[in-house]
């Protein structure tokens, strides 16, 4: 467990049980955080972007490529034979993740992007139409927003969105409101990636489904920070990504429920996909490999498998008290800074600090930041909606993992300062 400084809340008034974290010997296993940038001690705060990856997740990715890499599926020779049965076993992890009923549930994409594109190819382009409704939030990446635009162009569908408050909160009366007979889907975030927003998903399910409207979950920055269990959801797709929880970039997931999974076509057409190909027609595969055409990024695939476990070792419960710990400390620190305004102050947030300071450009913060050797994101997340309903062009933000420090919410405060003062 991480001690702090004096200048530091005691940690049992920061909801970590003493036992529940050793973070000294966790970042141990990430080689990246012993580099120095500029000269100063790296401070990566920008894990809503990508988190970094473990030796033990590196260490597998080595192992696949030196000893066992082959195409999967189509091969009878054992080389073959072994990384199929590598691939198949981390959709099988992912599975158990998430809290799946069936690995057929589980489909490998190159990230949350390519699944909610799935989804809306596979599943709107059927089922939606003209004078149809598709609801988003007010708050959703971009990634969830242009697709559905994209459809509604097509189809001549209208979108619906579900404004928010002041402090990034959903505001569900006007949400419940939106229904009507022409509502065919609705696409929320399960948490900001602009303003940490934690969203009363579950609920909000409940109320799609009692009009019998399908949900679909941008789980990005969901899945790497708390727990997530679909039953217990009950949404119909979620989308997350390998790359913002500790795995390797270039593969994802899409879960889909079983009976909406086998009525929606196929997103692309080629190999592994098919059963049978003459000129006249073909047949397609049963899922999941109905939606995975083509040579995957299989190495991903097993690396994703390996960070879970990682991840589940862990324990997610544990991982989300302590960067809840970071992020009160980190956010009790900013309020003290003068001409600082933290964007993003909902009730119930994941470890993300989304802030502005008076005269200063956040793309100016996080370059001078990065002087001081800290990695913070600046701009507008690819949530431009987001930065215009709070009347300005972007933020600073820093994103909090596991393998932060209170002594790296120090240095950022520090670097706060800093800038503060070049523009004094």
């Amino acid at each position: 467990m991480n001690v702090p400084t004096k200048n530091q809340p005691p940690l049992e008034n920061t909801l970590i049980h003493p036992v529940s974290m050793n973070v000294e010997h966790l970042r141990a296993d990430f080689p990246i955080l012993k580099h120095s940038i500029h000269g100063k001690p790296m401070v990566y705060l920008d894990n809503a972007a990508s988190s970094q990856m473990p030796q033990q997740v590196i260490d597998r990715l080595t192992h696949y490529q030196a000893h066992e890499h082959a195409n999967i599926h189509r091969g009878v020779h054992t080389l073959s034979q072994n990384a199929t049965i590598e691939y198949e076993n981390a959709r099988l992890k992912v599975m158990n993740f998430i809290g799946a009923k069936e690995a057929r549930e589980i489909i490998f994409t190159r990230g949350t992007t390519e699944g909610i594109n799935l989804v809306m190819h596979g599943y709107g382009r059927r089922f939606i139409g003209e004078g149809d409704e598709i609801i988003i939030s007010a708050m959703e990446h971009h990634s969830n927003i242009v697709p559905w635009q994209m459809l509604c162009e097509e189809k001549k569908a209208r979108l619906r969105i579900i404004p928010m408050n002041d402090a990034g909160e959903l505001l569900l009366d006007e949400y419940a409101k939106l229904f009507n007979k022409n509502t065919k889907f609705v696409a929320l975030t399960h948490v900001s990636n602009a303003l940490g927003t934690i969203n009363p998903v579950r609920g909000m399910i409940a109320t799609a489904h009692q009009h019998g409207v399908p949900v679909l979950l941008d789980g990005a920055q969901a899945a790497p920070h708390i727990a997530v269990n679909i039953q217990d959801l009950d949404c119909d797709f979620y989308a997350f990504s390998s790359h913002k929880m500790c795995g390797p970039t270039g593969v994802g997931i899409l879960y889909g429920k079983t009976p909406l999974l086998e009525k929606m076509q196929p997103y692309q057409g080629g190999g592994d996909m098919i059963l049978n190909v003459t000129f006249e027609r073909t047949t397609y595969n049963d899922i999941p490999h109905k939606f995975e055409a083509g040579t995957p990024a299989i190495a991903a695939g097993i690396g994703l498998g390996a960070a879970i476990d990682y991840l589940t070792a862990i324990g997610l419960d544990n991982i989300a008290a302590y960067e809840h710990a970071l992020l009160e400390y980190a956010t009790q620190a900013a309020r003290n800074i003068p001409g600082l305004k933290i964007i993003g102050t909902a009730q119930h947030k994941a470890a993300v600090l989304s802030f502005i300071l008076d005269g200063i450009h956040p793309h100016d913060i996080g370059t001078l930041l990065d002087q001081e050797g800290i990695a913070v994101r600046a701009g507008h997340h690819c949530a431009q909606p987001v930065m215009q309903r709070f009347g300005i062009p972007a933020t600073a933000r820093a994103s909090f993992a596991f393998y932060n420090t209170f002594a790296e919410v120090d240095a950022l405060i520090a670097g706060i300062h800093s800038v503060k003062k070049v523009f004094a």
